[in-house]
């Protein structure tokens, strides 16, 4: 017999350009999925940045700060024994890319 493993599916009410508030509503979904016993954990598209940023994905600034706030959802204890999926933009060779970063702490 096989183990079942519990997913969290995250649709948050994220803002554009908000990367600090979107960063909290983040960690408090993970801190939520992991009190209901996930072990894995997904968010929506771009929900680091916020969806409609329209003009910003031609600023340099909208894919560090995405950087900035995944280094520190990753650093955060609470984020520890638990696999997580988040969207952002990320800039390769000068082409932006709508990603999915999974990351797992232990």
């Amino acid at each position: 017999m096989g183990r079942k493993v519990i997913v969290a599916a995250c649709s948050l009410n994220q803002w554009s350009m908000d990367f600090l508030g979107n960063m909290k509503r983040i960690l408090d979904s993970i801190h939520e999925a992991k009190a209901k016993g996930a072990r894995f954990r997904t968010g929506q598209e771009l929900e680091i940045s916020g969806y409609s940023c329209s003009d910003h994905f031609f600023e340099s600034d909208t894919f560090l700060h995405s950087w900035e706030v995944l280094a520190r959802i990753i650093a955060h204890p609470g984020c520890q024994e638990i696999l997580c999926d988040v969207g952002m933009p990320v800039m390769h060779k000068n082409v932006s890319y709508n990603c999915r970063v999974f990351f797992l702490n232990k």
